[in-house]
């Protein structure tokens, strides 16, 4: 069965072209496009996505406002934002509001599909150039490191998650079994506190663990 996916963006050609895209896989299909998020929570409710793309810049409620209220009423329901800029405070924000994930605009399709299922696998899908920044803003921050008793493999994966690599794609770095990745990271959210690869990445960047 199909992913549900539903749009917000502001751009009528956008909302075209990825649903568009999202309908002639044969993983997703495109449940809902809107041009605002108005009215997110209804909008939510009546068509009953899988995942949630959000455009950044919107009128009325931009697309971080927007993750806030997804996130307040709809739970772990996964959030990609989507954007053309590379702007350091939108990506925080964006990552502060609980958003799965921070992608361009000018992703590759290929990608762009990759990710959305990274994110439905419990992923953090993240642009290699936003991952760098936000690499360099927190390893530019004075913090005690504290230790979390991760061994060396647990780190090792945690890298991976960090730079926004799918269960699959670790399995594949390291030569063990999509079993295997998962027992780690159950242990790393152990370890780390956390519930999810979106905390676990940011709690990652934060305290520079990989």
């Amino acid at each position: 069965m199909a992913f549900r996916i539903i749009i917000f963006d502001d751009n009528q050609e956008r909302l075209n072209s990825v649903a568009m895209l999202l309908n002639l896989s044969a993983d997703f299909t495109c449940t809902g496009t809107f041009h605002n998020a108005k009215n997110v929570v209804n909008d939510i409710s009546g068509s009953k996505p899988d995942l949630v793309l959000m455009d950044i810049e919107m009128p009325g409620i931009n697309g971080i406002d927007a993750t806030r209220l997804v996130r307040k009423h709809f739970g772990a329901l996964p959030v990609l934002i989507q954007t053309n800029f590379e702007e350091d405070e939108r990506i925080f924000d964006s990552l502060r509001a609980g958003a799965n994930g921070y992608l361009l605009k000018k992703t590759s399709p290929e990608r762009f599909l990759e990710s959305l299922k990274e994110a439905l696998e419990g992923g953090a899908p993240i642009t290699g150039s936003i991952a760098a920044k936000v690499l360099r803003y927190f390893s530019a921050e004075n913090q005690e490191k504290k230790d979390y008793h991760l061994t060396d493999r647990e780190k090792h994966i945690l890298g991976f998650l960090v730079k926004g690599y799918s269960y699959k794609l670790i399995a594949a770095e390291c030569g063990i079994s999509y079993n295997t990745v998962n027992n780690h990271i159950r242990n790393i959210y152990d370890k780390l506190y956390v519930n999810s690869a979106t905390e676990a990445v940011s709690l990652a960047i934060k305290e520079r663990l990989v």
